[in-house]
């Protein structure tokens, strides 16, 4: 065969071969292909001819001679050339079978090749994904193996890891556009797909990392000044896999210490101090000296604290309470191993003091410093009140028997300042408490039974301390 002069660009991809004699082949071609035809129905009039061919993106025209035509007729050479078309002189003694063969062991051979670079590449990933590095390995890798940049970004668009050189900034938008198709429809639906951009000397792909549960946990972007061929696209999701395996894996490990960490903590109850550091230990976790301070607070608000102390759940014991957690905390005061219980308890009724403020952290003695009622779970206070009081609020002229046995105990049990208080004859708070006495069933010369009703009647009623405050 023979390039003829004036011939078009030689840099088109030749996908495969193709023979016709029709006027207009275009409706059987794709594109890509090296069109071999006779001539044996061209008219004279070639530019018709050439511009469908072009327009369809052929690679190029073989033209046979010796068969139809002597030679290649000028024609066809100028409007070939005008068209930017490659254009080949194909002698008779070159069958038109030979050429569609040395073609099809071409592209074997460069598929073959591709898979094989493609193959080294994956394997250069898994042995990086491997490094102590882990991810953040397998992102300097890709970089190289693309001949451009790369960066790992979290769930919410952080970086976690990226090459000197990276564009994050075409970045961004991507992210928002990705992020509101994982919120939208229904996990089971919506495929994880990647996003291209291509401009002027910069190509960037920008593909989510999702793990068993289809939802978005991260994202990687890689980028390169030139298009990516074939290879890199395949090196692109073989980097996606590898990047999804690792954070599933990672989530597996973090379940599996969260477990040993649950166990432990059972173990401390227990009161097993000595065994609860043993299973600890593999974790390269410690526990902290006594006394230590337990933190109660949602497992997200905890979170920082797993590098550096032993957390459970929703439970903390630190040596020094944090300055600053974002979140609702509650802390219990300085306790031991053998207080731990105890601790945990402070610290939940810490936390249920916070989140009702809406204060960052509240600690045990905060509360106590607010006298025993601060201390008090309101809804068990209140039941308690409605139950002890309940004889009296029944009682015909209940509001006289309620307020003098008010006053009967803020006077501590004296009759003068009592019944001055509410401005009755002493014998008339006598006859008001015995009254009270027997339908309550109790005696109120008894410390514990006035400790019970002065927090009965400042946790329920029209004049209770509790009630004023809310």
């Amino acid at each position: 065969m023979r390039l003829l002069p004036l011939a078009g660009s030689l840099d088109r991809p030749v996908r495969w071969v193709a023979v016709s004699e029709l006027e207009d082949p275009t409706p059987f071609l794709e594109g890509g292909e090296l069109v071999l035809t006779t001539g044996m129905r061209l008219t004279a009039d070639f530019r018709p001819y050439v511009g469908r061919l072009v327009e369809r993106g052929v690679a190029g025209l073989g033209f046979a001679v010796g068969l139809t035509h002597e030679k290649v007729p000028e024609e066809l050479v100028e409007a070939a050339a005008a068209a930017g078309l490659p254009l080949l002189e194909v002698p008779r003694e070159t069958p038109f079978i030979a050429i569609g063969k040395t073609v099809s062991e071409l592209l074997a051979a460069e598929r073959y090749e591709e898979l094989s670079r493609a193959f080294a590449a994956q394997g250069r990933l898994t042995r990086a994904a491997l490094r102590p590095e882990g991810t953040h390995a397998l992102i300097d890798r890709l970089a190289r193996e693309v001949e451009g940049w790369a960066a790992l970004l979290g769930e919410s668009g952080e970086v976690e890891h990226a090459t000197p050189d990276a564009r994050l900034d075409t970045v961004v938008p991507v992210l928002d556009r990705l992020r509101r198709a994982s919120r939208d429809g229904h996990p089971a639906e919506r495929p994880l797909s990647s996003v291209a951009l291509s401009s002027p000397g910069e190509h960037v792909i920008v593909q989510p990392i999702g793990g068993v549960s289809r939802r978005i946990r991260g994202f990687f972007a890689v980028g390169a000044p030139h298009p990516f061929s074939p290879v890199a696209h395949t090196v692109i999701n073989a980097a996606g896999s590898l990047l999804t395996l690792a954070l599933e894996q990672g989530r597996t490990l973090v379940a599996a210490e969260r477990g040993v960490r649950s166990a432990v903590l059972a173990l401390l109850l227990a009161g097993e101090i000595e065994q609860a550091r043993a299973a600890l230990a593999p974790l390269g976790g410690r526990l902290p000296d006594e006394p230590f301070t337990v933190l109660a607070a949602d497992v997200e608000t905890l979170e920082p604290l797993e590098p550096h102390t032993f957390t459970s759940g929703g439970i903390a014991l630190v040596g020094e309470v944090p300055a600053l957690l974002d979140g609702p905390v509650g802390a219990s005061s300085p306790v031991l191993y053998g207080e731990l219980g105890s601790g945990i308890d402070q610290a939940a009724r810490a936390l249920e003091s916070a989140r009702k403020a809406g204060a960052g952290t509240v600690s045990f003695a905060e509360l106590a410093g607010q006298g025993l009622l601060a201390l008090l779970d309101p809804a068990a206070a209140s039941a308690f009140a409605s139950a002890m009081l309940a004889p009296l609020h029944e009682y015909g002229s209940r509001a006289d028997l309620i307020e003098s046995l008010r006053a009967y105990l803020t006077a501590n049990g004296h009759w003068d300042a009592a019944a001055q208080r509410l401005g009755v004859h002493r014998h008339t708070l006598r006859y008001r408490m015995k009254r009270v006495s027997e339908l309550l069933g109790r005696d109120l010369d008894d410390p514990g039974v006035r400790a019970e009703l002065w927090i009965a009647l400042n946790s329920s009623g029209p004049g209770s301390r509790r009630s004023s405050r809310s």
